[in-house]
């Protein structure tokens, strides 16, 4: 019988993390082999010759013979490179006879290079809250993976430059202080942009949409012709928004480290995503999904904003496949070997233009080109379902000439943001007993008849309001969340006619008028 050493790694399963145990026997033979057995990848099986390579670079000796690796559990495949390192360190611990029981608290993770150096792997963040919630106490990653799985409390995390300096901490022959925790440092950061809502000339009734939308959770559609400022405006949205929480900044990080897009330096992500995909994203862009599933934009974009241009030349089916994570902030994918879930709590805001030229009732009188059939297809690209998940449909106009060349400088972000965030904090000490509501614009029919009650004013005007512009049931509901969020922002508990008029006049195509 040969000689049998275990470590523990990690398995990405999407955002999560699940333990793997690696168990490595070695017994001399005459012929040298590595066998690798649960259900290993390309990139898994061909570790076999990166850890043979890294192993005689670095002088670690291990048995000549028949290694047969397993990693458990069998029937859960396994991805990526990120077993190289576990798998070294248990062939040179069996070569050694090295007893690796004081490692049952140790999780590794770690691509080799042929020289034993290691290179950074995807979602180091996720192995780490993977690792803290499995009970171990210490983690072993990459040097360049350190910063960014230091965010996780309550483990400490080894940042390593090679194979050899891996083994020596193992094994007892050298100490390593832990990586200090530096989560903490977004508290402390000042919030900088390299956007600032004061560029924005004029288009004050779009502004004041922005922080409704930033308010409330809400998202926003913008119509008008090119040149208006629709993508300006969408860019400085994330600037009026609250910063990251800790637990906000986490579960972002967690997604972009998993698409390989997290910043070694920064180790969290620093501001609130912002995303713009091309109209011609497909289906599994922008949700997500493939055959090893990875997050897709509406994910990358989770406590961000995910901006879609053109709204009418994304492909229908795509747009259609948006409505379920709009409404459930979240992405399932299901496939033969199970299903995988990607948080996607993104605000979107989207944009077009009123017809196929952009020009269609133009105050300043260009000529439209198309006629009322191509009017009516490029309309009917966007369906009704699609538009009632959208709470705010402002109309954004070409900027009178004053208004461009004023010397006038707007509010900052920085003043909007400080209106959003005590909007905010309203909401919050509202939800505080309705843990699933963290906003206005998740609010269920039974948290909406507790906040959102209507004087028989209020309810006579929108059931004028309903029957004369034929909403929808869902339209109605978004009507109540906007001027919800109106009220706290003008600091009233009750809410008033002048809300619900405002929040009315948000629903623009629901009237089809004539932009």
């Amino acid at each position: 019988m040969g000689v049998i050493s275990r470590l523990y790694s990690a398995s990405l399963l999407g955002v999560e993390a699940v333990e793997v145990e690696v168990e490595v026997n070695s017994t001399e033979t005459e012929t040298p082999r590595m066998v690798i057995v649960g259900l290993p990848d390309a990139a898994v099986r061909e570790s076999a010759e990166r850890v043979r390579s890294a192993l005689s670079a670095c002088a670690l000796p291990y048995l000549f013979g028949t290694h047969v690796i397993n990693l458990a559990p069998a029937d859960l495949k396994k991805e990526g490179p990120s077993f190289d390192l576990p798998i070294a360190l248990a062939m040179t611990a069996a070569g050694q006879e090295h007893d690796l029981s004081h490692a049952d608290d140790l999780l590794s993770v770690g691509e080799l290079a042929l020289d034993g150096t290691l290179r950074p792997v995807r979602g180091a963040l996720s192995i780490a809250l993977g690792a803290k919630k499995q009970g171990k106490r210490r983690l072993l990653v990459p040097a360049a993976n350190a910063r960014e799985a230091s965010a996780v409390s309550g483990l400490e995390v080894y940042g390593l430059e090679n194979l050899s300096e891996a083994w020596a901490f193992i094994s007892g022959e050298k100490a390593l202080k832990p990586e200090p925790r530096r989560a903490l440092e977004l508290s402390e950061r000042e919030q900088r942009y390299s956007v600032d809502l004061d560029e924005v000339k004029g288009q004050h009734h779009v502004k004041r949409a922005l922080e409704v939308a930033a308010a409330g959770g809400h998202n926003l559609l913008m119509v008008g012709p090119p040149g208006t400022g629709k993508s300006m405006l969408a860019k400085r949205l994330s600037t009026i928004m609250p910063a990251l929480t800790e637990e906000e900044a986490i579960e972002t990080s967690c997604i972009h480290s998993i698409a390989g897009l997290l910043d070694a330096r920064d180790g969290l992500i620093q501001e609130r995503p912002y995303r713009a995909p091309h109209h011609t994203i497909s289906d599994v862009g922008l949700l997500g999904g493939g055959t090893n599933p990875s997050p897709g934009e509406i994910s990358l974009a989770h406590n961000g904003v995910l901006f879609l241009d053109e709204l009418p030349e994304f492909r229908r089916s795509t747009l259609e496949v948006l409505r379920q994570p709009l409404e459930d902030a979240e992405v399932t994918i299901s496939r033969a070997a199970g299903t995988l879930s990607f948080a996607c709590n993104a605000l979107l805001v989207s944009a077009l233009n009123p017809c196929p030229c952009g020009f269609y009732g133009d105050a300043s009188g260009r000529q439209c080109r198309c006629n009322p059939g191509q009017i009516e297809r490029y309309r009917q690209k966007i369906s009704g379902p699609l538009l009632d998940r959208i709470d705010l449909h402002v109309e954004v106009p070409l900027i009178d000439y004053k208004d461009l060349s004023s010397d006038v400088i707007g509010e900052s972000s920085a003043t909007v943001r400080q209106r959003v965030m005590e909007c905010r904090q309203v909401q919050k000490k509202r939800f505080v007993n309705e843990p699933e509501t963290r906003v206005n614009s998740e609010m269920g029919p039974k948290v909406m008849r507790a906040h959102c009650a209507l004087d028989s004013d209020c309810s006579n005007l929108l059931e004028q309001a309903m029957s004369q512009l034929n909403f929808s049931a869902r339209a109605h509901d978004r009507i109540l969340k906007v001027a919800r969020t109106i009220a706290d922002l003008g600091g009233c508990d009750q809410l008033s006619s002048e809300h619900l008029l405002e929040a009315i006049q948000y629903r623009s195509l629901d009237r089809k008028l004539s932009f």
